[in-house]
């Protein structure tokens, strides 16, 4: 049991990023939590979602707050899993990962898009991931190939 206390984080408050086309609220990331999970909201656009990936360290929980979500999960959470907005709305989950990690690896993919006005460079956010050690997508092209059929 921890003797650290506990945070305490108000709804829609938190560090905001963005990329993908997407919007990512972190209430909690490793620094507050010792490294034991992080939790954001993410906000989908209509048809927008995460391409097909897979997390070699961190569990990942869904919690769709707002919208219409489809998901694919290949049988296991940690094998190719995605998600998708599938509504004429913007979604919003609740996503929440242990350990925490993932949240750096969408901040430092939310610089990319800033510094090259949105358009992602998708070998550098694979190296991104590799560098972070949170999230593996495959090969370069198939990344690419997937996140354009989604």
């Amino acid at each position: 049991m921890s003797k650290e206390s506990g945070t305490i984080t108000r709804q829609r408050e938190g560090h905001v990023l963005r990329a993908f086309g997407e919007e990512v609220i972190v209430h909690l990331d490793g620094e507050h939590t010792s490294g034991k999970l992080a939790m954001w909201t993410n906000i989908t656009p209509p048809g927008g979602g995460s391409p097909p990936h897979y997390h070699s360290n961190e569990d990942e929980t869904f919690y769709v707050l707002e919208g219409r979500v489809a998901f694919l999960a290949d049988g296991q959470w940690r094998e190719n899993s995605t998600f998708k907005n599938v509504g004429d709305q913007p979604s919003r989950i609740l996503i929440t990962a242990t350990p925490s990690g993932f949240e750096r690896f969408f901040a430092r993919c939310a610089e990319e898009s800033r510094s090259r006005g949105g358009a992602p460079d998708m070998a550098r956010l694979v190296a991104i991931a590799e560098f972070i050690s949170c999230c593996s997508h495959g090969p370069v092209g198939r990344f690419a190939s997937q996140r354009a059929a989604m």
